[in-house]
Protein backbone atom coordinates (compact mmCIF):
# COMPACT_ATOMS: atom_id res chain seq x y z
CA UNK A 1 0.00 0.00 0.00
CA UNK A 2 2.74 2.62 1.17
CA UNK A 3 4.53 1.91 -2.21
CA UNK A 4 1.68 2.47 -4.12
CA UNK A 5 0.61 5.69 -2.61
CA UNK A 6 3.99 6.80 -3.37
CA UNK A 7 3.79 6.12 -7.20
CA UNK A 8 0.59 8.06 -7.03
CA UNK A 9 1.79 10.94 -5.16
CA UNK A 10 4.37 11.09 -7.94
CA UNK A 11 1.48 10.86 -10.14
CA UNK A 12 0.20 14.37 -9.63
CA UNK A 13 3.73 16.19 -9.36
CA UNK A 14 3.62 16.95 -13.17
CA UNK A 15 0.33 19.22 -12.39
CA UNK A 16 1.69 19.95 -8.92
CA UNK A 17 5.26 21.61 -9.95
CA UNK A 18 3.46 23.64 -12.56
CA UNK A 19 1.41 25.36 -9.86
CA UNK A 20 -1.56 27.54 -9.86
CA UNK A 21 -1.18 28.89 -13.61
CA UNK A 22 -1.67 25.60 -14.65
CA UNK A 23 -5.11 25.81 -12.82
CA UNK A 24 -5.65 29.15 -14.41
CA UNK A 25 -4.86 28.53 -18.08
CA UNK A 26 -7.62 25.73 -17.50
CA UNK A 27 -9.88 27.98 -15.97
CA UNK A 28 -8.97 30.53 -19.49
CA UNK A 29 -9.42 27.90 -21.96
CA UNK A 30 -12.22 26.10 -20.39
CA UNK A 31 -14.31 23.90 -23.49
CA UNK A 32 -12.39 25.67 -26.28
CA UNK A 33 -9.61 23.79 -25.80
CA UNK A 34 -12.22 20.44 -27.34
CA UNK A 35 -11.85 18.75 -23.65
CA UNK A 36 -15.26 17.18 -22.70
CA UNK A 37 -16.67 18.44 -19.79
CA UNK A 38 -19.57 16.55 -18.37
CA UNK A 39 -21.74 17.51 -15.92
CA UNK A 40 -22.51 13.66 -14.43
CA UNK A 41 -19.90 10.85 -14.36
CA UNK A 42 -20.75 8.07 -13.21
CA UNK A 43 -17.65 5.48 -11.99
CA UNK A 44 -18.27 1.67 -11.70
CA UNK A 45 -15.44 -0.76 -10.84
CA UNK A 46 -16.63 -4.00 -13.43
CA UNK A 47 -18.88 -5.01 -16.39
CA UNK A 48 -22.18 -6.21 -14.63
CA UNK A 49 -22.41 -2.93 -12.74
CA UNK A 50 -21.61 -0.72 -15.94
CA UNK A 51 -24.11 -3.23 -17.57
CA UNK A 52 -27.52 -1.81 -14.71
CA UNK A 53 -26.04 1.79 -15.52
CA UNK A 54 -26.16 1.31 -19.61
CA UNK A 55 -29.66 -0.37 -19.36
CA UNK A 56 -31.29 2.55 -17.14
CA UNK A 57 -29.99 4.91 -19.07
CA UNK A 58 -31.51 3.98 -21.90
CA UNK A 59 -34.83 2.78 -21.16
CA UNK A 60 -34.91 6.15 -18.61
CA UNK A 61 -34.30 8.21 -21.69
CA UNK A 62 -31.33 9.61 -20.48
CA UNK A 63 -29.31 8.86 -23.54
CA UNK A 64 -27.10 6.10 -24.48
CA UNK A 65 -23.41 5.48 -23.09
CA UNK A 66 -22.81 3.61 -26.10
CA UNK A 67 -23.05 6.61 -28.64
CA UNK A 68 -19.04 7.68 -27.68
CA UNK A 69 -16.39 5.80 -26.46
CA UNK A 70 -12.79 7.45 -26.18
CA UNK A 71 -9.70 5.89 -25.41
CA UNK A 72 -7.89 6.96 -22.33
CA UNK A 73 -4.13 6.44 -21.84
CA UNK A 74 -3.77 4.63 -18.33
CA UNK A 75 -7.21 3.05 -17.74
CA UNK A 76 -7.49 -0.81 -16.95
CA UNK A 77 -6.51 -3.14 -19.65
CA UNK A 78 -10.08 -4.73 -19.74
CA UNK A 79 -11.60 -1.50 -19.59
CA UNK A 80 -9.40 1.36 -21.67
CA UNK A 81 -12.35 3.54 -22.89
CA UNK A 82 -14.84 5.96 -21.45
CA UNK A 83 -17.85 6.16 -22.03
CA UNK A 84 -20.41 8.94 -22.96
CA UNK A 85 -23.68 9.82 -24.14
CA UNK A 86 -24.39 11.58 -27.61
CA UNK A 87 -24.52 15.51 -26.15
CA UNK A 88 -21.35 14.29 -23.80
CA UNK A 89 -23.10 15.28 -20.67
CA UNK A 90 -23.32 12.24 -18.71
CA UNK A 91 -20.01 9.74 -19.09
CA UNK A 92 -19.32 6.49 -17.13
CA UNK A 93 -15.80 4.63 -16.47
CA UNK A 94 -15.42 0.97 -15.23
CA UNK A 95 -12.20 1.43 -13.16
CA UNK A 96 -11.70 -2.16 -12.18
CA UNK A 97 -12.08 -4.39 -8.84
CA UNK A 98 -10.02 -3.61 -6.11
CA UNK A 99 -8.11 -0.45 -4.38
CA UNK A 100 -5.14 -0.15 -6.95
CA UNK A 101 -7.12 -0.97 -10.03
CA UNK A 102 -9.36 1.95 -8.64
CA UNK A 103 -6.86 4.63 -7.91
CA UNK A 104 -4.84 4.14 -10.77
CA UNK A 105 -8.03 3.98 -13.30
CA UNK A 106 -9.61 7.29 -11.74
CA UNK A 107 -5.81 8.93 -11.49
CA UNK A 108 -5.65 8.24 -15.31
CA UNK A 109 -9.19 10.19 -15.76
CA UNK A 110 -8.42 12.83 -13.54
CA UNK A 111 -4.99 14.00 -15.05
CA UNK A 112 -6.17 13.26 -18.90
CA UNK A 113 -6.56 16.05 -21.24
CA UNK A 114 -9.36 14.97 -23.12
CA UNK A 115 -12.11 15.78 -20.40
CA UNK A 116 -12.56 19.16 -18.09
CA UNK A 117 -13.85 17.74 -14.58
CA UNK A 118 -13.54 21.21 -12.60
CA UNK A 119 -17.31 21.19 -12.78
CA UNK A 120 -18.63 17.13 -12.47
CA UNK A 121 -20.99 15.47 -10.65
CA UNK A 122 -18.85 12.09 -9.90
CA UNK A 123 -21.31 9.75 -8.99
CA UNK A 124 -19.69 6.52 -7.46
CA UNK A 125 -21.68 3.60 -7.75
CA UNK A 126 -20.90 -0.06 -7.16
CA UNK A 127 -22.57 -3.67 -5.92
CA UNK A 128 -21.70 -4.65 -2.00
CA UNK A 129 -21.85 -6.39 0.98
CA UNK A 130 -24.66 -5.74 3.12
CA UNK A 131 -25.25 -4.84 6.75
CA UNK A 132 -28.37 -6.20 7.71
CA UNK A 133 -29.29 -3.93 10.36
CA UNK A 134 -29.54 -1.13 7.77
CA UNK A 135 -30.46 -2.33 4.59
CA UNK A 136 -30.86 -5.71 2.72
CA UNK A 137 -30.55 -7.35 -0.53
CA UNK A 138 -31.02 -4.98 -3.49
CA UNK A 139 -31.09 -1.86 -1.10
CA UNK A 140 -29.30 1.19 -1.76
CA UNK A 141 -27.43 3.22 0.29
CA UNK A 142 -25.96 7.05 0.08
CA UNK A 143 -23.19 7.57 1.94
CA UNK A 144 -21.67 10.54 3.87
CA UNK A 145 -18.69 8.47 4.79
CA UNK A 146 -15.85 5.92 3.65
CA UNK A 147 -13.57 4.12 6.04
CA UNK A 148 -10.71 2.40 5.02
CA UNK A 149 -11.10 -0.48 7.28
CA UNK A 150 -8.65 -3.08 6.81
CA UNK A 151 -6.14 -0.09 7.42
CA UNK A 152 -5.06 -2.02 10.70
CA UNK A 153 -2.63 -4.78 11.50
CA UNK A 154 -4.24 -7.81 12.09
CA UNK A 155 -3.35 -10.97 13.73
CA UNK A 156 -5.00 -14.45 13.06
CA UNK A 157 -7.96 -14.08 15.51
CA UNK A 158 -6.84 -18.06 16.65
CA UNK A 159 -3.73 -16.15 17.50
CA UNK A 160 -5.25 -12.78 19.48
CA UNK A 161 -5.12 -12.27 22.88
CA UNK A 162 -7.68 -12.97 24.95
CA UNK A 163 -9.11 -9.72 25.88
CA UNK A 164 -9.14 -8.98 22.29
CA UNK A 165 -12.78 -9.05 20.82
CA UNK A 166 -11.02 -8.90 17.24
CA UNK A 167 -7.91 -10.17 15.80
CA UNK A 168 -7.87 -6.20 13.96
CA UNK A 169 -6.51 -3.04 15.36
CA UNK A 170 -5.47 0.13 14.62
CA UNK A 171 -2.06 1.35 13.46
CA UNK A 172 0.27 2.59 16.54
CA UNK A 173 -2.07 0.93 18.89
CA UNK A 174 -2.19 -1.69 21.26
CA UNK A 175 -5.51 -3.35 20.85
CA UNK A 176 -8.98 -2.51 19.38
CA UNK A 177 -11.37 0.17 19.47
CA UNK A 178 -8.88 2.65 19.64
CA UNK A 179 -7.52 5.63 17.47
CA UNK A 180 -4.91 5.19 15.11
CA UNK A 181 -1.93 7.43 15.56
CA UNK A 182 -0.05 6.56 12.98
CA UNK A 183 -2.21 8.40 9.94
CA UNK A 184 -1.80 7.61 6.31
CA UNK A 185 -4.20 9.61 4.85
CA UNK A 186 -6.87 7.51 3.67
CA UNK A 187 -8.65 6.45 6.39
CA UNK A 188 -11.59 8.38 6.17
CA UNK A 189 -12.83 10.45 3.56
CA UNK A 190 -16.44 12.61 4.02
CA UNK A 191 -18.60 13.88 1.12
CA UNK A 192 -21.04 16.97 0.63
CA UNK A 193 -24.17 15.71 2.94
CA UNK A 194 -26.89 18.37 1.48
CA UNK A 195 -25.22 17.03 -1.69
CA UNK A 196 -25.80 13.50 -0.78
CA UNK A 197 -29.03 14.78 1.03
CA UNK A 198 -30.19 16.20 -2.37
CA UNK A 199 -29.51 12.76 -3.89
CA UNK A 200 -31.39 10.74 -1.62
CA UNK A 201 -34.35 12.85 -2.84
CA UNK A 202 -34.17 11.98 -6.61
CA UNK A 203 -32.84 8.39 -5.85
CA UNK A 204 -36.36 7.56 -3.57
CA UNK A 205 -38.27 8.20 -7.10
CA UNK A 206 -36.71 5.03 -8.76
CA UNK A 207 -38.80 1.84 -9.05
CA UNK A 208 -36.40 -0.66 -7.57
CA UNK A 209 -36.41 -4.28 -8.74
CA UNK A 210 -37.31 -7.29 -6.80
CA UNK A 211 -37.52 -10.85 -6.89
CA UNK A 212 -39.03 -13.69 -4.79
CA UNK A 213 -35.32 -15.58 -4.88
CA UNK A 214 -34.26 -12.41 -3.05
CA UNK A 215 -37.15 -12.61 -0.57
CA UNK A 216 -36.49 -15.86 0.35
CA UNK A 217 -33.44 -15.38 1.74
CA UNK A 218 -34.27 -12.45 3.02
CA UNK A 219 -36.58 -14.09 5.30
CA UNK A 220 -33.82 -16.36 7.21
CA UNK A 221 -33.09 -13.16 9.35
CA UNK A 222 -36.45 -13.13 10.52
CA UNK A 223 -35.50 -15.14 13.54
CA UNK A 224 -32.66 -12.68 14.26
CA UNK A 225 -35.61 -10.32 15.97
CA UNK A 226 -36.02 -6.65 15.76
CA UNK A 227 -32.15 -5.84 14.99
CA UNK A 228 -31.85 -7.13 12.01
CA UNK A 229 -35.66 -5.86 10.85
CA UNK A 230 -34.45 -4.11 7.88
CA UNK A 231 -32.48 -7.25 6.50
CA UNK A 232 -36.25 -8.76 5.90
CA UNK A 233 -37.89 -6.05 4.34
CA UNK A 234 -38.00 -5.07 0.21
CA UNK A 235 -35.45 -2.62 -1.11
CA UNK A 236 -35.20 1.16 -0.41
CA UNK A 237 -33.02 3.97 -0.32
CA UNK A 238 -30.94 4.29 2.75
CA UNK A 239 -28.42 6.93 4.23
CA UNK A 240 -25.50 5.34 6.14
CA UNK A 241 -21.94 4.71 5.32
CA UNK A 242 -19.26 2.59 3.20
CA UNK A 243 -16.43 -0.06 4.00
CA UNK A 244 -13.62 -0.26 2.08
CA UNK A 245 -11.36 -3.53 2.27
CA UNK A 246 -9.91 -5.27 -0.32
CA UNK A 247 -10.71 -8.78 1.69
CA UNK A 248 -13.89 -9.57 0.91
CA UNK A 249 -14.78 -10.61 4.27
CA UNK A 250 -18.08 -12.58 5.54
CA UNK A 251 -19.33 -13.46 9.33
CA UNK A 252 -21.09 -11.81 11.94
CA UNK A 253 -17.69 -11.14 14.15
CA UNK A 254 -15.80 -9.33 11.64
CA UNK A 255 -18.74 -7.36 10.16
CA UNK A 256 -19.48 -6.14 13.98
CA UNK A 257 -15.78 -5.51 14.12
CA UNK A 258 -15.83 -2.75 11.75
CA UNK A 259 -18.98 -1.48 12.36
CA UNK A 260 -16.77 -0.54 15.54
CA UNK A 261 -14.37 0.66 13.59
CA UNK A 262 -16.76 3.24 11.53
CA UNK A 263 -17.82 4.39 14.86
CA UNK A 264 -14.48 5.07 16.06
CA UNK A 265 -12.53 6.56 13.07
CA UNK A 266 -15.64 8.86 12.67
CA UNK A 267 -15.68 10.14 16.69
CA UNK A 268 -19.22 8.31 16.60
CA UNK A 269 -21.04 9.69 13.78
CA UNK A 270 -20.68 6.82 10.99
CA UNK A 271 -22.69 4.31 10.57
CA UNK A 272 -21.24 1.30 8.88
CA UNK A 273 -24.12 -0.44 6.13
CA UNK A 274 -22.25 -1.40 2.90
CA UNK A 275 -18.97 -2.91 2.67
CA UNK A 276 -16.81 -2.41 -0.77
CA UNK A 277 -13.51 -2.74 -2.04
CA UNK A 278 -12.72 0.76 -4.07
CA UNK A 279 -14.77 3.85 -2.78
CA UNK A 280 -11.45 5.06 -0.51
CA UNK A 281 -9.23 4.72 -3.35
CA UNK A 282 -11.26 6.76 -5.84
CA UNK A 283 -11.80 9.40 -3.11
CA UNK A 284 -8.02 9.49 -2.54
CA UNK A 285 -7.42 10.52 -6.03
CA UNK A 286 -10.47 12.71 -6.25
CA UNK A 287 -8.97 14.58 -3.26
CA UNK A 288 -5.40 15.00 -5.26
CA UNK A 289 -7.52 16.18 -8.11
CA UNK A 290 -9.49 19.21 -6.22
CA UNK A 291 -6.09 20.37 -4.92
CA UNK A 292 -4.89 21.12 -8.05
CA UNK A 293 -7.96 22.10 -9.10
CA UNK A 294 -9.10 19.70 -11.43
CA UNK A 295 -12.10 18.31 -10.06
CA UNK A 296 -14.59 19.69 -6.99
CA UNK A 297 -14.73 17.51 -4.19
CA UNK A 298 -18.03 19.48 -3.59
CA UNK A 299 -19.37 17.30 -6.05
CA UNK A 300 -18.86 13.44 -5.16
CA UNK A 301 -22.05 10.91 -4.33
CA UNK A 302 -21.11 7.58 -3.13
CA UNK A 303 -23.82 5.25 -3.69
CA UNK A 304 -23.36 1.42 -3.09
CA UNK A 305 -26.58 -1.65 -3.36
CA UNK A 306 -26.60 -4.56 -1.48
CA UNK A 307 -25.99 -7.72 -2.98
CA UNK A 308 -25.20 -10.42 -0.58
CA UNK A 309 -25.40 -9.75 3.14
CA UNK A 310 -22.02 -9.51 5.06
CA UNK A 311 -23.16 -12.04 7.60
CA UNK A 312 -25.07 -14.87 7.82
CA UNK A 313 -28.56 -15.19 9.66
CA UNK A 314 -29.64 -17.39 12.18
CA UNK A 315 -28.11 -21.10 12.07
CA UNK A 316 -25.89 -20.65 9.20
CA UNK A 317 -22.49 -20.29 9.31
CA UNK A 318 -20.35 -17.85 7.90
CA UNK A 319 -18.53 -20.23 5.51
CA UNK A 320 -22.05 -21.57 4.06
CA UNK A 321 -23.04 -18.04 3.86
CA UNK A 322 -20.29 -16.95 1.89
CA UNK A 323 -20.46 -20.03 -0.41
CA UNK A 324 -24.29 -19.69 -0.97
CA UNK A 325 -26.02 -18.10 -3.97
CA UNK A 326 -28.21 -15.06 -1.74
CA UNK A 327 -29.69 -14.18 -5.19
CA UNK A 328 -29.26 -10.43 -4.30
CA UNK A 329 -27.20 -9.82 -7.56
CA UNK A 330 -28.76 -9.51 -10.43
CA UNK A 331 -31.52 -7.20 -8.43
CA UNK A 332 -28.38 -5.11 -6.59
CA UNK A 333 -26.84 -4.54 -10.73
CA UNK A 334 -30.48 -3.36 -11.62
CA UNK A 335 -31.32 -0.93 -8.77
CA UNK A 336 -27.42 0.50 -8.82
CA UNK A 337 -28.59 1.57 -12.39
CA UNK A 338 -32.79 2.62 -11.59
CA UNK A 339 -31.63 4.45 -8.73
CA UNK A 340 -28.70 5.85 -9.97
CA UNK A 341 -30.31 7.25 -13.05
CA UNK A 342 -32.72 9.02 -11.19
CA UNK A 343 -29.83 11.16 -9.57
CA UNK A 344 -28.11 11.87 -12.75
CA UNK A 345 -31.47 13.00 -14.41
CA UNK A 346 -32.12 15.23 -11.18
CA UNK A 347 -28.66 16.41 -12.17
CA UNK A 348 -29.42 17.27 -15.49
CA UNK A 349 -32.63 19.02 -15.28
CA UNK A 350 -31.55 21.28 -12.25
CA UNK A 351 -28.68 22.12 -14.34
CA UNK A 352 -28.86 25.81 -14.91
CA UNK A 353 -30.96 27.08 -11.99
CA UNK A 354 -28.80 24.58 -9.23
CA UNK A 355 -26.19 22.29 -10.09
CA UNK A 356 -24.12 24.45 -12.22
CA UNK A 357 -22.94 26.43 -9.17
CA UNK A 358 -22.57 23.32 -7.33
CA UNK A 359 -24.45 22.69 -4.08
CA UNK A 360 -22.62 24.33 -1.51
CA UNK A 361 -21.71 21.73 1.95
CA UNK A 362 -22.81 22.12 5.24
CA UNK A 363 -20.07 19.93 6.73
CA UNK A 364 -16.33 19.19 6.74
CA UNK A 365 -15.48 17.57 3.14
CA UNK A 366 -12.32 15.82 2.40
CA UNK A 367 -9.94 13.76 3.92
CA UNK A 368 -8.44 12.90 7.78
CA UNK A 369 -5.75 15.53 6.99
CA UNK A 370 -7.92 18.66 5.96
CA UNK A 371 -6.06 18.75 2.56
CA UNK A 372 -9.36 20.59 0.88
CA UNK A 373 -9.47 23.38 3.89
CA UNK A 374 -11.72 23.28 6.94
CA UNK A 375 -11.21 20.91 10.18
CA UNK A 376 -12.34 17.33 10.28
CA UNK A 377 -14.63 16.27 12.92
CA UNK A 378 -12.58 12.97 12.74
CA UNK A 379 -9.09 12.37 13.26
CA UNK A 380 -5.87 14.34 14.43
CA UNK A 381 -7.21 17.47 13.13
CA UNK A 382 -6.19 19.66 9.89
CA UNK A 383 -2.47 19.24 9.38
CA UNK A 384 -2.73 22.83 7.80
CA UNK A 385 -4.45 24.62 10.04
CA UNK A 386 -8.05 24.70 8.14
CA UNK A 387 -6.56 26.36 5.75
CA UNK A 388 -6.18 23.28 3.10
CA UNK A 389 -2.94 22.09 1.06
CA UNK A 390 -3.30 24.30 -1.83
CA UNK A 391 -3.53 27.87 0.30
CA UNK A 392 -0.93 26.73 2.69
CA UNK A 393 2.08 29.30 2.35
CA UNK A 394 5.10 27.69 0.87
CA UNK A 395 7.22 27.27 4.09
CA UNK A 396 3.98 25.53 5.45
CA UNK A 397 3.75 22.74 2.66
CA UNK A 398 7.54 22.12 2.93
CA UNK A 399 7.33 21.39 7.00
CA UNK A 400 4.64 19.47 5.94
CA UNK A 401 6.68 17.34 3.07
CA UNK A 402 9.71 17.25 5.84
CA UNK A 403 7.41 15.93 8.33
CA UNK A 404 5.64 12.94 6.42
CA UNK A 405 1.80 15.77 5.98
CA UNK A 406 1.36 13.78 9.12
CA UNK A 407 1.37 16.42 12.07
CA UNK A 408 3.22 16.57 15.34
CA UNK A 409 0.18 15.38 16.99
CA UNK A 410 0.31 11.98 15.00
CA UNK A 411 3.30 9.65 15.63
CA UNK A 412 4.95 8.33 12.71
CA UNK A 413 5.85 4.62 12.95
CA UNK A 414 6.99 2.42 10.08
CA UNK A 415 6.53 -1.38 10.31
Amino acid sequence: MRSFSCWVAAALQLVHHLGPATAAAVHHHGNHTGRIAPKAFIISMFEPETDGWMTSMVESGTGNLTDIKIDVPGLSMLYPQVACTADKSVCQLTAGESEINAAASIMALVLSHKFDLRQTYFVVGGIAGVNPKYSTLGGVALSRYVIQVALQYELDAREKPENFSTGYFAYGTKGPNQYPSTIYGTEVFEVNEALRDVAYKFAQKAKLADSAAGAEYRAKYKEAGAAYVAATEGPSVVKCDTATSDVYYSGTLLSEAFETVTRVWTNGTGDYCMSAQEDNAVLEVLVRGAIQGLVDFGRVIVMRTGSDFDRPPPNVTSYQHLMTDQNGFEIATTNLGRAGVEIVRGILQGWEHTFRRGIKPTNYIGDIFGSLGGQPNFGPGSQTNGTGYAAAPKQARAQLRARGYRGPSVVRRRI
